[in-house]
C-alpha cells in the first residue's frame, strides 16, 4: 500500500521518467512509461525538470540542518542544567543564601528544634508553646500539630527509619510519638527530676539518651521504656546529648561551662573539655568527611588516617564561640570568634569543607574548616536563631543506613540533599534551598 496519493504518485512517476530520459535510460524510460501508463512527454519547462535531483540535494540538506539543530539543542540543555537553580540542587557545595525558600508560621512561641525526616520531605518543629508540629518542608505546607506535653518542647528527634519520633519537655517527660500510627504518642518516659533538655536517638534505635536541668545525662530502654543508666559528673544544667555515629561514644555540654565525651556502655566519663568562658549551648560530634579539612586546620599530620566515628567535636558557647577539640587528647584544636551574641546551633556540613553556625545575633554562619574562616553571613531571622539543622534524605534513595543525626550521615557515599531549617525567637521556621 503507497503512503502517497494518487496526484503524488503519478508526480513521482514523472519526474523519475523525466530523469530517466534526460540522462538517456531509454529502456528503463520506456519500461516505466508502458508500467505506469502515464501520459507524459519530456518538456525541459515543465516541472517535473531535474525535480528528481531537486528533490534529492534538498532532503540531504534538511537531514543536516536538524543534526545541526539537535546539537544546539543538546548544547543549550546542558547549558541549563548548569544554570545557578540546577547546579546548586546537584552541587556538593552549596550553602544556604537568601532569602529563604519557605517562612513557616503557626507556633505560639520561641522555637527550640528543628529535626529532618531521614527519608521523606517532612520536618519536625518543636516550640516553647508545648507543641511539635509537622511539615512539608518542599511544599512548606503544615501538616499536623501533636499535643501532650504540658510546657515548652526542648528538643525533637526522628529514628534512623522515620518511624518514630522523640521529644523532650520541661515538663520532665520524654514522649514518643509513631509516625506510621497517626503520629499518636505510643509511650512515655518518667524518671527525669527537671526540664529535659535533649534528646536523641543512639544508633540502633534501641535506646534513646536524654540530658536534663537535674545535671544527669540518661540512656532509656525504648521498647520498655526502662531506665537503664544514669551519667552524672557535670555539676550544673545538661544542654546538650548527641551519640557519635557508631555509638560508642556519648559527647555533652552544660551550663558548667564544660564539655564531657562518655563511654555508653560503662557510663563513665572519658574525658573533660574545658576553655569556654560561659555555658556551652551546642555540641556536635565531626563527620568522618571533615577529618582531612580539621587536620589541616590543626596542623595534624594526615599520617593518622583514622576513619573512626568520634575522633573531634565542635561546641558553641554563650561566650560567643565555636571551638574545635580533638576527643582522644582533650586538646583545643581551634577557637572560631565572629558571631555577636550566643552561639545556639551548629550543624557540619555534608561535604565536610564547612561547619555551620547559628546565633542569638540573627545570623547564620559557615565557617571554611580548613582555614578556620567565616566565609558567609546570612541574615537569616528577626530574633535570636535557636536552631539549626541540615537535611538527612539521601539524594540516592532511601536507604536504611543513616547516622543518627544528620551531620554525621556524610560517612555514607549517598549524598545529603541540600536544605537547612532554622527556627528562631521570631515563632518562625525557615527553609533554606537552593
Amino acid at each position: 500500500m503507497s503512503l502517497l496519493s494518487d496526484r503524488q504518485r503519478d508526480d513521482l512517476h514523472k519526474s523519475i521518467l523525466d530523469y530517466l530520459h534526460a540522462n538517456n535510460f531509454a529502456d528503463a524510460y520506456a519500461a516505466l512509461k508502458h508500467a505506469t501508463n502515464s501520459e507524459y512527454s519530456p518538456d525541459p519547462k515543465a516541472k517535473y525538470a531535474g525535480l528528481l535531483e531537486k528533490k534529492w540535494t534538498s532532503v540531504i540538506r534538511l537531514q543536516k540542518k536538524i543534526m545541526d539543530l539537535e546539537n544546539r539543542n543538546a548544547a543549550l540543555q546542558e547549558e541549563l542544567s548548569l544554570s545557578p537553580a540546577k547546579r546548586a540542587a546537584s552541587q556538593s557545595d552549596w550553602v544556604p543564601r537568601a532569602p529563604a525558600a519557605h517562612v513557616l508560621t503557626g507556633h505560639r512561641a520561641p522555637l527550640t528544634r528543628v529535626a529532618f525526616h531521614p527519608q521523606y520531605s517532612i520536618l519536625a518543629s518543636a516550640s516553647e508553646d508545648a507543641t511539635v508540629k509537622i511539615w512539608d518542608w518542599e511544599t512548606g505546607e503544615f501538616e499536623r500539630t501533636l499535643k501532650g506535653h504540658t510546657k515548652a518542647v526542648n528538643d525533637v528527634d526522628f529514628d534512623h527509619k522515620g518511624h518514630l519520633l522523640v521529644t523532650c519537655s520541661s515538663d520532665l517527660f520524654i514522649k514518643i510519638w509513631d509516625s506510621q500510627n497517626e503520629w499518636k504518642n505510643t509511650k512515655t518516659f518518667p524518671g527525669h527530676e527537671h526540664s529535659v533538655s535533649s534528646v536523641r536517638f543512639m544508633p540502633g534505635d534501641q535506646f534513646i539518651i536524654s540530658a536534663s536541668r537535674d545535671r544527669t545525662i540518661r540512656v532509656f530502654d525504648v521498647a520498655s521504656t526502662h531506665q537503664v543508666r544514669t551519667l552524672t559528673g557535670h555539676s550544673e544544667w545538661v544542654r546538650c546529648v548527641i551519640p557519635s555515629s557508631d555509638g560508642k561514644l556519648i559527647a555533652s555540654c552544660s551550663k558548667d561551662q564544660t564539655i564531657r565525651i562518655w563511654d555508653p556502655l560503662t557510663g563513665e566519663s572519658k574525658s573533660e573539655l574545658r576553655g569556654h568562658e560561659n555555658d556551652v549551648e551546642v555540641v556536635v560530634f565531626a563527620p568522618v568527611a571533615s577529618y582531612t579539612a580539621i587536620r589541616e586546620l590543626a596542623g595534624i599530620p594526615n599520617t593518622d588516617r583514622s576513619k573512626r566515628a568520634g575522633l573531634y567535636v565542635a561546641s558553641g558557647s554563650r561566650d560567643k564561640t565555636i571551638k574545635l577539640w580533638d576527643v582522644q587528647t582533650g586538646q583545643l584544636l581551634r577557637n572560631l570568634p565572629g558571631h555577636d551574641n550566643w552561639v545556639r546551633a551548629l550543624a557540619f556540613h555534608p561535604s565536610g569543607k564547612y561547619l555551620l553556625s547559628s546565633s542569638d545575633d540573627k545570623t547564620i554562619r559557615v565557617w571554611e574548616l580548613s582555614t578556620g574562616r567565616c566565609v558567609k553571613t546570612v541574615e537569616a531571622h528577626g530574633h535570636f536563631v535557636s536552631t539549626l539543622a541540615w537535611g538527612r534524605q539521601t539524594t540516592a534513595g532511601g536507604s536504611d543506613e543513616k547516622k543518627v543525626n544528620g551531620a554525621e550521615a556524610s560517612a555514607n557515599s549517598e549524598k545529603l540533599v541540600n536544605v537547612v531549617a532554622t527556627g528562631s525567637v521570631d515563632q518562625t521556621i525557615k527553609i533554606w534551598l537552593p
